[in-house]
C-alpha cells in the first residue's frame, strides 16, 4: 500500500453535525492532487456521532474510544493509526474553504525547515478569528489578564499577536491546533502531544518544545477553514480548562517561582471578573460567570494531573508496496 501524503486526524466528542459537516467539505475539498486519508478519533460521545460517522464515512478509518481522554491524548491516538508523512490535526468545528490539506501540503514541501503549519480560521461570515496563531505566554500577557488592560491595550496582550493581519505568509511563535499540519517525524521525534494536557494550550506547548528542536511555524494565509471554536464545551466550563491549561503550561516551561506569579496573575484576573459578575451580573460581564469559575479555582489553579501514557515514538519510515 501506498503511504498518504497526509494522514487528517480529527478528534470529536458530541459534535455529530459539526463533524458531519466538516468531512463531508472536507472529501469535497479532495483535489486528487494530495493523497491523504482520514481518522477519526471518537471520545466516547454520547450523541451517536460514532455510528453516524461510521455510516456516512465509511472511508474514514474510526477510531471509538471508550472514554472522553481528550484532546491531544486522542490526537495521539490517531496519529499512531495512521501512516501519512504529514498529519493535519482538524477540529470538528473546522470546516475547510477550498483546499487546505493541498495548500498547506504544498508549502510545507517547499519550506520543510518550518515543521509546523497552519492556515488561516475564519468566522461563518469569512473575516478573520484572529485565533490561528499566538505569541507564548509572559508576564506581561498575564498581567494584561489580571488588570483587565488586555482588553483594552494590545501591549498588553501579546499572545492575540495584535499587529498581525493574517493576510501574509509568518513564522509565528505557536499556531492552533485546530488546524494544524506537522511533519510527522518532528510529531514522533516530540512525543506528540504531552498526554498531561486534557484540552488547552498542548499546541502551545507542542510548539514551544518543537521549537527547541528548530522548527519554526509559519502561517500559510492561503489555506483556510471556518472555526466556530468552543463547540463542545459550556462557557465556564471551556473557561476553568482553559484556565487549567494556563496553570499546567507555566509549571512546565517556567521558572518556579515565575510560574508561581503567572498563576498568582490568573488568579487576580479571575478574581476581578468575578467581582465584576457578582456586581454586574451576567448578562453584562462578557457572557461567563465569572464567580462561578471564581469557585473552581482550586481545580484549575492546580493544573492538569499527570498521565502515563504510551505516546507516538520516532519509527522506521513505512516501505511503499
Amino acid at each position: 500500500m501506498t503511504r498518504p501524503d497526509v494522514s487528517v486526524v480529527i478528534v470529536s466528542y458530541n459534535t455529530r453535525e459539526l463533524t458531519l459537516d466538516g468531512l463531508k467539505k472536507l472529501f469535497d475539498s479532495r483535489t486528487g492532487a494530495v493523497d491523504f486519508d482520514v481518522t477519526v478519533v471518537d471520545n466516547a460521545s454520547t450523541d451517536g456521532s460514532a455510528d453516524a460517522i461510521a455510516e456516512a464515512f465509511p472511508e474514514a478509518n474510526l477510531l471509538r474510544l471508550n472514554e472522553n481522554v481528550g484532546w491531544g491524548r486522542g490526537i495521539n491516538r490517531g496519529v499512531m493509526a495512521s501512516t501519512g508523512r504529514y498529519v493535519l490535526f482538524l477540529n470538528p468545528d473546522a470546516a475547510p474553504v477550498g483546499h487546505p490539506v493541498d495548500e498547506l501540503f504544498r508549502f510545507a514541501e517547499q519550506h520543510p525547515r518550518n515543521g509546523i503549519y497552519t492556515g488561516r480560521t475564519l468566522h461563518a461570515d469569512g473575516t478573520d478569528d484572529m485565533y490561528c496563531c499566538w505569541d507564548l505566554p509572559s508576564l506581561r500577557s498575564y498581567v494584561g489578564f489580571a488588570t483587565g488592560l488586555g482588553s483594552v491595550i494590545g501591549w498588553f496582550n501579546p499572545e492575540r499577536l495584535p499587529a498581525y493581519d493574517r493576510q501574509s505568509v509568518r513564522e509565528v511563535p505557536a499556531v492552533s491546533g485546530c488546524c494544524m499540519l506537522v511533519e510527522r517525524d518532528l510529531f514522533e521525534r516530540l512525543g506528540g502531544f504531552d498526554p498531561v494536557f486534557f484540552l488547552y494550550s498542548d499546541d502551545i506547548d507542542l510548539c514551544t518544545r518543537a521549537a527547541a528542536l528548530g522548527a519554526r511555524p509559519v502561517v500559510v494565509p492561503s489555506a483556510a477553514v471556518t472555526h466556530i471554536g468552543g463547540a463542545s464545551s459550556s462557557s465556564e466550563g471551556q473557561r476553568v480548562r482553559i484556565l487549567r491549561g494556563k496553570a499546567t503550561y507555566v509549571r512546565r516551561h517556567w521558572s518556579p517561582a515565575k510560574a508561581r506569579a503567572g498563576v498568582g496573575l490568573l488568579t487576580a484576573g479571575v478574581g476581578l471578573r468575578a467581582a465584576a459578575s457578582a456586581v454586574l451580573g451576567r448578562e453584562r460581564s462578557r457572557g461567563a460567570d465569572w464567580t462561578v469559575i471564581w469557585r473552581e479555582r482550586r481545580t484549575w489553579r492546580a493544573g492538569w494531573p499527570e498521565v502515563d501514557e504510551p505516546r507516538p515514538h520516532l519509527q522506521a519510515t513505512p516501505t511503499a508496496m
